[in-house]
């Protein structure tokens, strides 16, 4: 569908338009009295959430490709239908085939109290399911308002019960990690990446001083990001997910990612609402299920 015919069939005069954005990707942006945000059709990213009067809470790298085939870095990247490397695969993609996918658009809507919701869908066909052999639809639902929340919902429509992982990857815009701290994590259990060791955290406030890749479980309640540079709190909560990771790649790590700065690791922190390790989704056939995060300035 041209851009044109976006804004013909879902446009909303002076709230929700679409345009060929960076690298000629399709973009909508949506505008009304809460905030701002940017989403691109292509991986059904979020890539700007900026309340009225205030910075953007979600973080961008200036690196970022902008091209088919290459994932978005930074906002709110989709993993699915799996999180992470593939468990037997490796050639397949990290993080599964969402993010890379140019998702279509179902609807648009002004809400009652003057948000903006997307729809955006995401059908099985021959290359996703030479993928993943699996008959699926999805949906993401973008609501632009006083917070930002955005939910994953997958529907199985094939004949076979299937099992997934996924994430709704949420990379926080910070003005720097030795401003921050983040509390809700206090007596959680988490594993750290590449272990086997189940730890407990004690301290009430998670600081960022290292790079930090952290799969807390068994967890649903809400995160507070306190950033002493912006002077504010950006709550983050979700339903439907029992994993919470945190993460930020750390000095080491950034400088073998190549669509991140060197020093852009001090900008920003993951905190993400995932389904995987013991919280996996399964799904038979005619059923769905949903993940959402919520987040905004607390």
């Amino acid at each position: 569908m041209t851009i044109a015919e976006l804004n013909q069939q879902h446009g909303i005069a002076g709230q929700v338009s679409f345009s060929e954005g960076t690298g000629g990707l399709p973009f909508v942006t949506i505008t009304n009295e809460f905030a701002t945000a940017k989403i691109s059709l292509y991986g059904a990213h979020v890539t700007s959430y900026q309340p009225k009067g205030e910075k953007d809470i979600l973080w961008m790298s200036e690196q970022s490709a902008f091209e088919a085939g290459k994932p978005i870095r930074g906002g709110i990247p989709v993993c699915f239908p799996w999180f992470g490397p593939h468990a037997t695969d490796t050639t397949k993609p990290q993080h599964g085939f969402a993010r890379l996918t140019e998702w279509a658009v179902k609807s648009t809507a002004t809400l009652a109290n003057g948000a903006n919701e997307i729809q955006l869908s995401l059908t099985s066909n021959d290359e996703t399911q030479n993928m993943w052999p699996f008959a699926f639809s999805a949906v993401i639902t973008v609501t632009v308002a006083d917070k930002l929340s955005i939910t994953l919902s997958v529907k199985n429509t094939g004949t076979e019960t299937f099992t997934y992982t996924d994430a709704l990857h949420t990379y926080f815009n910070v003005s720097d990690l030795s401003n921050i701290d983040i509390a809700g994590l206090q007596n959680a259990t988490y594993l750290e990446a590449g272990s086997t060791e189940i730890k407990t955290q004690a301290e009430a406030l998670l600081l960022i001083n290292k790079e930090e890749n952290r799969r807390y479980n068994n967890h649903t309640g809400d995160c507070i990001i306190t950033d002493k540079g912006y002077n504010r709190k950006i709550s983050v909560g979700k339903t439907g997910s029992k994993i919470t990771v945190v993460w930020n790649p750390g000095e080491a790590t950034t400088k073998n990612i190549g669509d991140i700065p060197d020093d852009g690791y001090k900008t920003f922190i993951c905190v993400e609402a995932v389904n995987a390790l013991d919280d996996v989704v399964t799904i038979t056939p005619g059923n769905e299920y949903s993940t959402s995060a919520v987040f905004g300035l607390a």
